[in-house]
């Protein structure tokens, strides 16, 4: 009897063993894709071909599902009954919801500037300097990327990897809503120069006007994307079609 339970027990863990290297290459896709809609690849709306994703990245089919349902389960996917995996579209009201959680992460985040190591500071200038550099190139997109970069190094101020991963989903998150304006220029570029001033003030370690100036910047930017969504909702209504 002692022996079977062994045997019993070796098997449970070679069975546990097989589901979690399955567990943690779905977490690894699940990664690389959430950074691909991060940096703007992945249209809202656009359903997801399987078979596209698994010959891609070298993944089984089952493997690719775990993942699929991670990134649902982060509201950046919708599955339809038998139509299978698409691309979230976002709301008016799930863009509010995302700046009512930038505010409560990235200003606690700055009032931390005081005890930020310096390694902290310099991920933010890198991010601001990646940004100016793809805006001389005229790209764009890139320059939307580096802004989600700049956001998220100013997370890193609070020292905290349970805020950055929540800030990483927010901004994927939020990279979907940005879709909804035609010409990323006229969304990205106005930024660049705040990016630069909120730099200077996270560097002279002013944790009072880095706040003040972060809520002023979150309350335009979040005027911006609503006003953009309203417009494309008028485009899109019966009267104009």
């Amino acid at each position: 009897m002692g022996a079977d339970k062994a045997r019993a027990r070796a098997i449970g863990l070679a069975r546990d063993q097989a589901l979690l290297g399955r567990s943690s290459t779905a977490l690894r896709v699940a990664d690389v894709m959430r950074d691909r809609i991060t940096e703007g690849y992945f249209i809202p709306g656009t359903r997801l071909l399987e078979e596209s994703i698994v010959e891609a990245l070298g993944i089984s089919r089952h493997t690719l599902r775990e993942a699929l349902r991670l990134l649902a389960h982060e509201r950046l996917l919708v599955h339809k009954l038998n139509r299978g995996v698409f691309v979230r579209r976002l709301t008016t009201d799930d863009v509010a919801d995302l700046f009512r959680v930038r505010r409560i992460i990235e200003c606690a985040a700055v009032r931390e500037i005081g005890a930020a190591p310096k390694e902290a500071i310099a991920a933010i200038r890198d991010a601001a300097v990646e940004g100016e550099a793809a805006a001389r190139e005229q790209h764009w997109g890139e320059v939307g990327t580096a802004n989600m970069h700049f956001h998220q190094a100013i997370v890193g101020l609070a020292g905290s990897h349970h805020l950055e991963d929540l800030m990483c989903r927010t901004l994927a998150e939020l990279r979907l809503a940005f879709h909804v304006v035609r010409e990323a220029r006229s969304l990205f570029e106005p930024y660049l120069s705040r990016n630069r001033e909120l730099l200077d003030t996270l560097q002279a370690r002013d944790a009072r006007a880095a706040e003040k100036r972060l809520t002023r910047y979150l309350d335009d930017a979040e005027r911006q994307l609503l006003h953009a969504y309203t417009e494309a909702e008028k485009k899109e209504s019966p009267a104009n079609h």
